[in-house]
């Protein structure tokens, strides 16, 4: 079972509190963040594409690096660990985005993959004069399965003809091709979300709800799972969850009710008026998801919160689920918490034992 790291590209991270640790991203940070990842033995890390903040006393994820090329420079400082950068399809050509791919590959060879995000905030387009209007989102999946075929016809043949509703190419080229398949990440929620990837991804991130309650992402899975069996097409479920770890449950509970009490809610209004934008949003999408009021100071992702031996076993019991592939995780603290989860949690994770042995 694999297990990764969704790498802070945004100041702050995942935690939209002023009681939160408060700092800036940074090639430097990241560096240090993805080599003590891949020192530990985890198989793959990912940053998002963000465009725009949310504002607020924490100036939230106003500050961004950007995904391509931070994972390009990521990439010729390791050596073992996968990384997927994200492309804001609304912004970046699928054929530009095959060249940009095939020339990361060739700096990492068969360690890069590529993260469709349609989009949910408009405000991160509308600044710059490329939303299509509300209307997107009831399209946005037909456009990112245009997007996704002109990139893979170019990374297979080299040439891509492709005549759609949304892309034309007229004998579009790519060469060299990668080195082997580019493997494509997506992260729909919703049914439409759930079938592009079991057509088109490899994996699909599936969100954790709740504090501490590891397997309730299962019925997400189940769906994922059961879009896939329709395709007949082998697609994994990357779980996203936030770790919060101490040497005892108060302690790191102690840091969860911390972080609770620090919400930045003016940064928290102005995400909610964004992910509100989609009319045809469902319950299950990410944009209905991140919003509910019981949690969103970390965007309501599934929190696991306790002691090293706590976690681990909740990690376990995620890993558990059927079709799940992998664990991505967000730390509080990055730096601190992935030295907790190698040093204390891993050598404690049975469906990690002979990583956490190799990587002693």
């Amino acid at each position: 079972m694999d297990m990764g790291v969704f790498i802070p590209i945004g100041n702050n991270g995942w935690l939209i509190s002023k009681a939160a640790p408060q700092y800036m991203p940074s090639f430097e940070l990241n560096k240090q963040i993805v080599q003590k990842a891949e020192g530990y033995g985890l198989d793959f890390a990912l940053s998002m594409i963000k465009l725009r903040g949310f504002g607020g006393e924490t100036e939230f994820w106003d500050h961004n690096l950007e995904s391509f090329t931070l994972m390009a420079s990521l990439a010729a400082v390791t050596d073992k660990i996968k990384l997927f950068a994200s492309t804001a399809i609304l912004t970046l050509p699928p054929a530009i985005v095959a060249r940009m791919a095939s020339t990361i590959d060739s700096v990492a060879p068969g360690r890069f993959g590529v993260n469709i995000v349609t989009g949910w905030a408009p405000g991160e387009y509308t600044q710059m004069g490329v939303w299509p209007g509300d209307e997107y989102f009831g399209y946005r999946y037909e456009y990112a399965t245009e997007y996704v075929t002109v990139m893979k016809e170019l990374w297979d043949t080299g040439t891509s003809d492709f005549k759609g509703k949304h892309f034309t190419m007229e004998d579009c080229k790519l060469s060299p091709p990668p080195s082997s398949p580019i493997e494509i990440v997506a992260a729909g929620q919703s049914d439409t979300g759930m079938e592009f990837a079991a057509n088109l991804a490899n994996y699909s991130f599936v969100l954790g709800t709740g504090v501490n309650t590891p397997t309730s992402f299962e019925p997400t899975s189940k769906r994922l799972m059961d879009a896939a069996a329709k395709t007949g097409r082998d697609v994994g479920a990357y779980v996203l969850f936030m770790v919060i770890s101490g040497e005892t449950d108060e302690e790191a509970q102690a840091k969860w009710t911390a972080y609770r009490e620090g919400a930045d809610m003016e940064a928290l209004a102005y995400m909610g008026v964004q992910g509100a934008a989609d009319q045809s949003a469902g319950a299950n999408s990410t944009a209905a998801t991140i919003n509910l009021p019981e949690g969103a100071v970390n965007f309501n992702m599934g929190t696991i919160i306790g002691s090293y031996e706590s976690v681990a076993r909740m990690l376990d019991e995620a890993a558990a689920v059927p079709g799940v592939k992998g664990i991505m995780m967000v730390f509080d603290d990055f730096l601190e918490g992935l030295d907790a989860f190698g040093k204390e949690i891993q050598p404690r994770m049975k469906s990690r034992e002979t990583v956490a042995l190799a990587a002693e």
